[in-house]
């Protein structure tokens, strides 16, 4: 089996129904796997404190900003999220001509927790990952047992103006701005000659390894790619149905479309299997800044299955007790070395109830079909409740 992941995608004026962008991702991961939705408000550090990410300490910076995320409850960072600034961060596993480290280090959904918590906009938090991941590196094992499963990483961030690719090999990089229309990422290497910001060694890097004469238009997809792989084949599929289901609403994308891209099935990017979709997010966010933006989250697995619940940063926000897993502390077998040695139960309560209808749906049909009904109308419900609060802002 060759482990595959995410489907990620964002939306800009005028593919989007209104002044909004429109941010989704899919995260698919074991399917064992429990999903958290967490938040964590903004602070202020000391000088010289420090954090500790999944595997390694870093130098913490002096604010963090407020974010909520959905990630694998065994990790420190997450899969996907948002910040109170409303910039959205989702990643991809990449593979390419360079090995990805098994040594520990920031692991790519560290690095998304990292560019929500220190970044205002979408450009800053490509700054802010470059950063880190040049201090740092990226390494370590991606999956809560001893199978070793590495890879580079690739990240779609938005904000309320614009969306940035940024894809990496290594320390190297090379990101790509995004001001209008749509764009998708997937498990391969997307950014070609169209690049806006990139590692300064990064040419030389591939040319001193005979991945690139020099003389050609530098794509850096196809410099730092394998040429075919099992997974780069599988993903291209899906990478390009994402592309076709955007291309399709263009002009009239919304929250509703996004969900419904996320459920589909057929093109693999609602994913079923040893590796499926174990959390999903779709954001709106409005370009005009007085108004608030909607980040709705499953919390639970396979979203054709789920109903996308809505979040907004508001002040004196408590924790997400229902959609939050239990905490180990030093004793978790994440934090022992060696490390994985056993698997705690993480199921939180929605995550619990959510297997109990799940196998309602399959063993009954008639009753599983009402469920799922109640379960379109009652996000239908709240996702008019959240057009009402943004009528309500206007005024």
């Amino acid at each position: 089996m060759y482990p595959s992941s995410c489907d990620t995608f964002v939306a800009l004026p005028p593919a989007t129904q209104g002044q909004r962008i429109v941010f989704g991702k899919n995260s698919d991961r074991p399917c064992d796997e429990v999903q958290e939705v967490v938040y964590f408000p903004a602070r202020d550090y000391n000088a010289g404190e420090k954090v500790e990410c999944t595997y390694i300490e870093i130098e913490q910076a002096a604010h963090t900003n407020a974010v909520v995320l959905s990630r694998p409850a065994w990790l420190w960072g997450a899969e996907m999220g948002a910040n109170e600034h409303q910039v959205c961060i989702g990643n991809e596993a990449v593979w390419g001509r360079e090995s990805a480290e098994d040594e520990e280090a920031l692991l790519g959904m560290d690095f998304v927790r990292l560019g929500l918590e220190r970044a205002e906009t979408a450009q800053k938090a490509v700054d802010v990952i470059a950063e880190l991941l040049e201090k740092y590196g990226q390494g370590g094992n991606c999956m809560e047992d001893q199978s070793g499963f590495t890879y580079h990483n690739s990240f779609l961030i938005s904000d309320r103006t614009e969306a940035w690719v940024m894809e990496t090999s290594g320390k190297y990089w090379a990101a790509e701005k995004v001001g209008v229309g749509y764009r998708n990422i997937s498990n391969q290497y997307s950014i070609t000659t169209k690049i806006d910001k990139e590692h300064p060694g990064m040419r030389e890097y591939a040319k001193s390894h005979g991945w690139w004469d020099g003389k050609a238009p530098f794509s850096f997809a196809e410099t730092y790619s394998f040429m075919t792989t099992a997974r780069i084949e599988a993903s291209g599929s899906r990478y390009c149905e994402g592309r076709n289901l955007l291309e399709r609403s263009k002009g009239h994308i919304t929250a509703e479309t996004m969900m419904e891209i996320l459920r589909d099935k057929e093109s693999g990017i609602n994913m079923e299997g040893m590796f499926m979709t174990t959390g999903s997010m779709v954001s709106v966010v409005p370009t005009d800044s007085t108004l608030p933006g909607v980040h709705y989250f499953t919390g639970t697995p396979d979203p054709e299955r789920s109903v996308f619940k809505p979040f907004i940063f508001v002040k004196d926000i408590k924790q997400l007790k229902q959609t939050s897993s239990p905490s180990y502390g030093p004793d978790d077998p994440v934090k022992k070395i060696p490390r994985f040695q056993s698997k705690p139960d993480r199921k939180h309560p929605l995550f619990i109830k959510h297997e109990v209808v799940a196998a309602i749906i399959d063993s009954t049909k008639d009753k599983g079909k009402k469920i799922m009904q109640n379960m379109r109308v009652l996000e239908k419900e709240k996702m008019a409740e959240m057009e009402r609060l943004w009528v309500y802002s206007l005024k």
